[in-house]
């Protein structure tokens, strides 16, 4: 579990995240989503360290990382995964050798343990076959698929996401936004994805924080969002005429009335 309390982030004077209090929960795909330049993509790199708060505490399951010291924090990112908007994967290396970086980098395993444990990971993202390409060889969403498969490579607790969905087609973002849900669950990580995905929003948003200029505006569940009397929330999530027009016809029907 990651808690965060009261925390402030200012560049230059300006104040970007105000006072920001929330939990991401173990087992369970917490979303942060809001409007461009809302400061969700702040919120997650101070979560990662790659800002340093102005003032509040990021709590890993009672340690506050904001005070631990640089070696401290170095041993802590081992605890963490990443999968970046464009996979970010080596494209001198190949499949298999791009999920054994971190391996290779931070483990004390055997090259043969090494080996296992990566073909482990791509067998869970259903890729097995595919080592030996290189990343140009394969599509964007086997890409994803690969950067899943390294960033759970060291057994994470705590998974981040930017954008994963990113570039994708409708029918391949649903593959990952199922197989990020699974390995949640699988392995009770502490999952942390930023989309502006409306479909990952409504099918695998368990636990969904709303920023709102710095702030935030909304917590709940997607089961939630349908009823929800959050104006802001309402207008962002349900932009288009046609979803408005789909929530409004939802709303008005009477529960346990039938068709």
């Amino acid at each position: 579990m990651i808690e965060v309390k009261d925390l402030h982030k200012s560049f230059d004077g300006k104040e970007v995240l105000k006072g920001i209090s929330t939990v991401f929960e173990d087992g369970k795909t917490n979303l942060i989503i809001g409007q461009s330049g809302s400061g969700k993509t702040v919120l997650m790199k101070n979560l990662v360290g790659l800002f340093e708060p102005t003032s509040g505490q990021i709590l890993y399951d009672q340690r506050d990382f904001v005070k631990l010291s640089k070696n401290e924090k170095v041993r802590m990112r081992r605890e963490m995964g990443m999968i970046f908007q464009s996979a970010a994967l080596f494209d001198s290396l190949t499949v298999l050798e791009n999920v054994m970086f971190p391996l290779d980098m931070f483990s004390s395993m055997t090259l043969r343990e090494r080996t296992k444990r990566a073909m482990d990971c791509l067998d869970r993202v259903n890729l097995v076959g595919a080592e030996q390409k290189f990343p140009g060889e394969i599509s964007g969403g086997m890409q994803k698929r690969v950067a899943i498969a390294r960033a759970i490579a060291l057994n994470p607790k705590y998974l981040f996401c930017d954008e994963p969905n990113s570039g994708l087609d409708p029918k391949t973002s649903l593959v990952i936004d199922d197989l990020l849900h699974s390995i949640t669950r699988e392995f009770n990580m502490t999952t942390i994805i930023n989309t502006h995905d409306m479909n990952s929003v409504m099918g695998i948003g368990e636990n969904i924080v709303f920023i709102y200029e710095g702030h935030k505006e909304w917590q709940g569940a997607s089961s939630e969002i349908m009823n929800s009397d959050n104006k802001r929330l309402t207008d962002f999530i349900f932009a288009s005429d046609l979803l408005k027009e789909m929530r409004a016809a939802v709303t008005a029907t009477p529960k346990g009335s039938q068709r």
